[in-house]
């Protein structure tokens, strides 16, 4: 996968560069739910969106020490490394983390991804408009850094 992040339009969604959004989870399906649920575009003023599939902990720290990764979505119920204490340890630990959006495993287990500093929680299951206004505003915010 090659990703220019040069953005080349006055639209943020028109000519723009694609976005990458890492997707973690042990579980197969749930990638593949976040992805069916937030689509090549997520909004159409926001470019295309590319995804990162990892199942484990080591290449999720890996692909984002490469750099180019907008957002990051992260399955709290992940086995043996849970998307929360990940994203804990992305946060303390990389100067210019992304955005990150967590799973939870329930509506009442968003304090804990408070904790884990992430900016948005969704529950499973995923309900595929929470998961993508909660990626939309996150990846707003970084479209005119880019440009």
């Amino acid at each position: 996968m090659t990703d220019s992040h040069a953005a080349s339009a006055t639209r943020p969604g028109a000519g723009a560069a694609k976005l990458k959004v890492l997707v973690y989870s042990d579980d197969v399906r749930t990638r593949e739910q976040v992805i069916l649920a937030l689509g090549r575009r997520p909004h159409p003023d926001l470019p295309e969106v590319t995804y990162v599939e990892v199942a484990t902990e080591p290449v999720v720290v890996e692909v984002l020490d490469a750099g180019g990764v907008d957002l990051v979505v992260l399955d709290g119920e992940a086995v043996p490394a849970g998307g929360m204490g990940i994203a804990k340890q992305l946060k303390d630990e990389l100067h210019d983390c992304p955005p990150v959006v967590v799973l939870t495993g329930r509506p009442q287990d968003a304090w804990l991804a408070t904790w884990s500093r992430a900016e948005a929680a969704v529950p499973h299951p995923i309900d595929p408009v929470q998961l993508a206004e909660s990626v939309v505003a996150l990846l707003r915010a970084r479209v005119p850094a880019r440009a």
